[in-house]
């Protein structure tokens, strides 16, 4: 039950911070190009290597704070972050082609994905 409520605190702290990012941002730069969603992805990038890392090489680390920031936090920042993990972990582990077929999938799939949802909103609407 510990681990879902850690999950909870951090997925709360992480979708109020990338609120806050996005729209501070925004209101700095203007919303002609996604600044905002930029810098939250390449942050949470740093955020889940850094954490990841950190917490794998310390071995006597308690388990919560991966609940709390890669999990929780950064998952609820954002989950590109976690895209772009898994893509270097398959890198790091000799599986180019994996990793190629895994990031280039993710997009075109995604932009599909999204493709079909617009449809089906507009087919609804």
């Amino acid at each position: 039950m510990q681990k879902y409520l850690l999950i909870a605190l951090g997925g709360a702290l992480g979708s109020v911070t990338r609120y806050w990012v996005g729209a501070t941002i925004t209101s700095r730069l203007g919303a002609r190009f996604p600044f905002g969603t930029l810098a939250i992805n390449l942050s949470a990038c740093v955020i889940i290597g850094f954490t990841l890392t950190f917490i794998s090489r310390r071995a006597g680390m308690s388990p919560a704070w991966f609940y709390l920031v890669p999990v929780g936090f950064v998952g609820a920042y954002s989950t590109f972050s976690t895209y772009e993990w898994e893509t270097m972990s398959l890198l790091r582990g000799g599986g180019f082609p994996v990793a190629a077929l895994y990031a280039v999938g993710s997009l075109v799939l995604g932009l599909a994905a999204v493709w079909g949802g617009m449809a089906a909103a507009e087919f609804l609407s």
